[in-house]
């Protein structure tokens, strides 16, 4: 689907005139990110739109200078509004959460409800962040860095381990590790991608019904994130899922889907009344 003059692609399951449920996929990632969330949320009667972002597979990586969080908005943005079916259910992993929160911030009107799962990026100190931390940054560069030299699996493998510790990339099921690599490039890109922290201002103003997903056994940066954003956005429920680290899409796809359900469910009726 054309969006924002790019070919949006995506993978989409479930009834034409279910209510559409767009996801947006993290670092490395792209549609097939959500296959275990796919068939399971359609089944629900929702339409399941699974999107890549640009440059991701089936793209091509193009060292445009645009991959970037206000560039993936934007492309968002114009993707929801292009489906004409009004606002929509938008659920974003890591990296994807933070680009589903800014489109909450800055489009709120395109949105029925937002799941945050685990996402990614810095907290300023209005939300007990560090002065100008960039730890995430700082290890994706290095990541990039190598890739950039032509060792693709230990750029890859570091990245696993900054999200998921150490023996995350050994631990990983070889179709995470595929589409790793099918999209490992990108990453020379959002080293680049001007992230901006999330502040205490910004998490207020989220007006939109929202969920936070958090692995039980994940990362101290992402369970503050978590705990963060969902003291901060008015009336956010947060879920913590079993047996799962920050891959909890893949790891306890189960439990990741019936607390979505369960939330839709309610933000549906809720609306209703």
């Amino acid at each position: 689907m054309p969006s924002h003059g790019i070919e949006m692609h995506h993978a989409a399951s479930g009834p034409e005139g279910g209510p559409p449920l767009v996801m947006v996929h993290g670092t490395l990632g792209d549609q097939r990110s959500f296959a275990a969330q796919m068939e399971p949320l359609a089944a629900a009667g929702f339409r399941v739109l699974a999107l890549s972002l640009r440059h991701c597979w089936p793209d091509s990586w193009r060292d445009g200078g645009d991959f970037r969080i206000d560039t993936h908005v934007a492309d968002v943005a114009a993707f929801i509004r292009a489906l004409g079916r009004g606002p929509v259910a938008l659920l974003g992993h890591s990296r994807g959460g933070h680009i589903a929160f800014r489109v909450a911030e800055h489009h709120p009107e395109l949105l029925s409800a937002v799941i945050l799962a685990e996402p990614g990026g810095e907290r300023d100190p209005s939300l007990g962040g560090a002065p100008g931390s960039n730890a995430q940054a700082s290890a994706f560069a290095a990541a990039a860095a190598l890739i950039a030299a032509g060792d693709e699996e230990g750029g890859l493998r570091a990245v696993a381990e900054h999200t998921g510790g150490p023996g995350a990339w050994e631990r990983r099921p070889e179709e995470r590790k595929a589409i790793n690599r099918a999209n490992a490039r990108t990453l020379l890109g959002q080293i680049h991608e001007a992230r901006r922290p999330y502040t205490r201002a910004a998490a207020e103003g989220i007006r939109v019904p929202t969920l936070l997903l958090l692995g039980a056994q994940t990362r101290p940066a992402f369970t503050a994130n978590v705990e963060a954003l969902g003291a901060a956005i008015p009336g956010a429920r947060t879920v913590v899922i079993p047996r799962a680290t920050h891959g909890l899409m893949h790891e306890n796809p189960a439990d990741v889907n019936a607390a979505i359900l369960a939330f839709l469910g309610e933000a549906r009726k809720a609306a209703a009344e």
